[in-house]
């Protein structure tokens, strides 16, 4: 079984921040996942919603926002009550490389409201870590893209509705699901079609055994250190 942080160590930090993906690299964590959206100035950024509401308390969309204004949104905090705001991918990224073993980054482009993010995350990628790359997105149309522009990256298809012809046809290598649609029938498809299959979120150590007797390859989890004794 593979074990992703999911979206860093959210349950100590504030989740998809530098600090929460700090922590969980401490932690022993070497697969990730996090969330990434386009700014105004083509900054790349880790960060769930599209809006700020959730995590700031502010009803901004992050498509209207550029790298500077970032610092305007500190993020609510319950757990050090320090101002911890959205961070940029190339912040990131070097806080969890060393000993990178996988890092799944979602593209969040529902109906493409970020025209040209596909390309923009390929440029600012290094092309050492590309290999370590498993691009993810629940909008199809956004893995079209992003194969189209690249033949050899990886993808794991982000789906709420299984449907083994469409990973297929994107080359993926994994199909991803939430837990409560899993199941054995799904595991043995994809195994039969050369994919795997990661479910989210899981922070159950008896359910991730039992998905894992079913089939399933991975999980995301909020409790990495749960998954790494």
């Amino acid at each position: 079984m593979i074990y992703f942080s999911h979206r860093g160590a959210n349950t100590l930090r504030v989740q998809n921040t530098s600090e929460a993906f700090a922590l969980a690299h401490t932690q022993g964590a070497r697969y990730f996942e996090l969330d990434v959206h386009l700014l105004r100035d083509s900054s790349l950024v880790v960060h769930h919603d599209y809006s700020l509401l959730s995590t700031a308390g502010v009803d901004v969309q992050l498509k209207d926002l550029t790298a500077a204004d970032l610092k305007k949104y500190p993020l609510n905090n319950q757990f050090t009550h320090q101002a911890v705001y959205v961070p940029l991918l190339e912040d990131v990224l070097p806080l969890i490389t060393p000993g990178l073993m996988l890092l799944n980054i979602e593209l969040k482009n529902d109906g493409n409201c970020y025209p040209g993010l596909e390309e923009t995350l390929l440029k600012n990628l290094p092309t050492s870590l590309l290999p370590k790359v498993l691009f993810s997105s629940f909008d199809y149309s956004a893995l079209q893209r992003l194969r189209a522009l690249a033949p050899k990256v990886r993808i794991g298809q982000l789906t709420r509705s299984f449907n083994v012809q469409q990973a297929l046809d994107i080359q993926a290598e994994s199909v991803h699901t939430n837990y409560t649609r899993f199941t054995p029938q799904m595991a043995q498809i994809c195994h039969e079609n050369g994919l795997k299959v990661y479910c989210y979120t899981v922070n159950d150590k008896e359910l991730a055994t039992r998905l894992a007797t079913q089939g399933a390859d991975g999980i995301f989890t909020d409790k990495i250190t749960d998954f790494l004794a």
